[in-house]
């Protein structure tokens, strides 16, 4: 969105022909819809402002729900935007921490700094761009106790604030089409900073879930979450906001609540399953993503008597069948060959027409095999490629129900 845009869409006429266009989902004749809005007499830039404030808002519901249809973004910003639930628990630290005036430094379109508002929290949103802080300033001005600034995070005074919540940009500057930056010394706030940050104050960070793990200061928290099996961020937190005794923590938020496992340090592995071949037990576990990244593998296989599938391999094999919120269970049904012609008639054999590939520790592109596969039959099944006792293995299994 350019500025030019965002003028528009704020402007009376813009907020109430966007409000009053048919959810995006329902306009699926866009064509038609702008004929009939420049018939109306509205200007093009104008029509092209709100189908695409509108088109982001339908993009948003994913992330904010009902909120998402008060709300305004940019393709970045919402890109990068903290989900509601998830923002709900890191201002929920600052409230527990008794931490009331907070900095939100790199603040994008706000989500953060609505969540930290909503508990009646002091926030001042700070973002260098000035589309985005405007955007942030729209999204903000419900709350009373919410400030937002167009400035650098780097050099903004906090005198007077408690602690500081950072989002360092990690895309390439502008409001649609950016690249991921693969550099942290390239983030806005750079790191440097934001880890100097943390000696003068209590921060929280945000960060890619797949950050490099080496670079993680001594003194953090680290926590990854997942958001229905996704795993979306990696928080770091500091001072009071860091939990006494917690160094590692994977947190799963679900349709079933929210479930965390916590540790002092990385996890010790478990031993992995005996026997050259490596065949595994009944069952087999995939970790989920948060808990692999914080390697908390070793904790979740001792609390279910599991041992590791292979050296290195983030699959967790039992006799037993285990209810677990920390990995997904499937049942073995066979082992197949791993010769792919062999494998092609084995699945043939078995009328297999849709099949889930899911892999570890090969160099597969389960795209390109499912269709070197030739698939052809009315029955679906998941066939799960890796590595074992120094052998490859082509397991056929299927999801399981723990018991309730």
């Amino acid at each position: 969105m350019e500025r030019s845009e965002l003028v528009d869409l704020l402007s009376p006429e813009g907020l109430r022909l966007l409000d009053s266009l048919p959810p995006w989902d329902n306009a699926s004749d866009v064509v038609r819809l702008v004929s009939d809005l420049r018939k109306a007499g509205h200007p093009q830039g104008l029509v092209t402002a709100v189908l695409g404030q509108s088109r982001l808002r339908a993009k948003a519901v994913a992330k904010f729900g009902d909120f998402a249809g008060r709300m305004l973004f940019t393709e970045a910003g919402l890109e990068q935007a903290t989900r509601l639930n998830v923002a709900a628990l890191h201002a929920g630290r600052f409230a527990a921490a008794g931490l009331n005036r907070v900095a939100d430094l790199g603040s994008g379109i706000g989500s953060d700094s609505m969540a930290l508002a909503a508990l009646d929290i002091q926030v001042t949103a700070v973002d260098t761009d000035e589309v985005t802080a405007t955007v942030a300033s729209y999204n903000l001005a419900p709350f009373d106790n919410a400030a937002v600034v167009h400035g650098d995070a780097e050099t903004f005074d906090l005198t007077g604030f408690d602690a500081a919540w950072l989002d360092p940009a990690r895309r390439t500057a502008g409001h649609s089409n950016t690249s991921r930056l693969t550099r942290p010394e390239d983030y806005s706030p750079n790191l440097d900073f934001v880890f100097g940050l943390s000696e003068r104050m209590p921060i929280g960070v945000k960060l890619g879930p797949g950050h490099d793990r080496d670079a993680i200061p001594a003194a953090a928290e680290a926590q990854w979450v997942s958001v229905d099996g996704k795993l979306v961020e990696m928080g770091l937190w500091f001072g009071v906001l860091a939990r006494e005794g917690i160094r590692r923590s994977a947190l799963l938020l679900g349709r079933d609540g929210r479930h965390e496992l916590t540790a002092a340090a990385d996890s010790p592995d478990v031993e992995t399953v005996p026997g050259e071949a490596g065949v595994p037990g009944s069952y087999l576990y995939e970790p989920d993503g948060a808990v692999i990244r914080a390697r908390l593998i070793g904790d979740l296989a001792r609390s279910m008597d599991a041992l590791m599938l292979g050296e290195g391999i983030a699959y967790l094999s039992s006799e037993s069948l285990h209810e677990t919120p920390f990995a997904t269970a499937f049942r073995v049904l066979e082992s197949l060959p791993v010769d792919e012609k062999k494998l092609r008639l084995a699945l043939k054999e078995r009328r297999i027409g849709t099949l889930e590939i899911k892999k570890r520790g090969v160099d597969v592109d389960p795209a390109v095999l499912r269709t070197r596969l030739k698939l052809h039959g009315s029955e679906s099944a998941t066939l799960v490629l890796t590595r074992a006792g120094g052998h490859r293995l082509a397991l056929l299994v299927e999801r399981v129900q723990p018991p309730r």
